[in-house]
């Protein structure tokens, strides 16, 4: 198994996607990139502590290459606004890739240039690391499956990115 640390705005929509991708064993929300051990999501939507939220993929890479997982991070989330994703502002919510190694960081290098030549506005996508990953609270996880189904803001944000998926990457959904 591998792992990937990206983030791309609010967690509970970037763990929903990624959810749904063959190859794709766990996906755990949490914090990285900022100061102080140990935050808490109140903490980090403070914007005060330059943690982003973020997701940690475990994955399988027979099944899944970290190029595609990569490439479907670009493409359900938008790389090109500065800590910002719709209505979500704040560093917290910058679109950032954490490698774990030297590898790990030219693969990210290679897919914030592939997504660049595919986006008319520059990319905005950071590289940062390494960094302490921070597990989010309990509430957080799986949230889609369970809270995120109730709550107006998941409503109106993931179907959309979840479709996307289905669209762009259809070879790639679980059944």
């Amino acid at each position: 198994m591998a792992q990937a640390i990206m983030a791309g705005g609010c967690f509970w929509c970037t763990e929903a996607v990624f959810r749904d991708v063959v190859g794709v064993i766990e996906v755990e929300s949490g914090y990285i990139g900022g100061t102080g051990a140990n935050p808490t999501y109140k903490q980090v939507c403070s914007g005060t502590t330059g943690h982003a939220e973020a997701i940690r993929v475990t994955y399988d890479p027979e099944l899944l290459s970290l190029d595609d997982l990569l490439d479907i991070h670009f493409a359900t989330h938008d790389p090109t606004t500065l800590n910002r994703q719709g209505n979500d502002v704040g560093t917290q919510y910058r679109s950032a890739l954490f490698p774990v190694d030297d590898e790990q960081r030219a693969a990210m290098e290679a897919a914030i240039a592939r997504a660049a030549a595919a986006n008319p506005k520059p990319v905005v996508t950071t590289i940062e690391g390494p960094a302490t990953w921070y597990p989010a609270e309990d509430y957080h996880q799986e949230y889609w499956q369970g809270e995120g189904q109730r709550n107006p803001y998941c409503l109106a944000v993931i179907p959309p990115k979840l479709q996307k998926l289905r669209k762009s990457f259809a070879a790639k959904v679980k059944g």
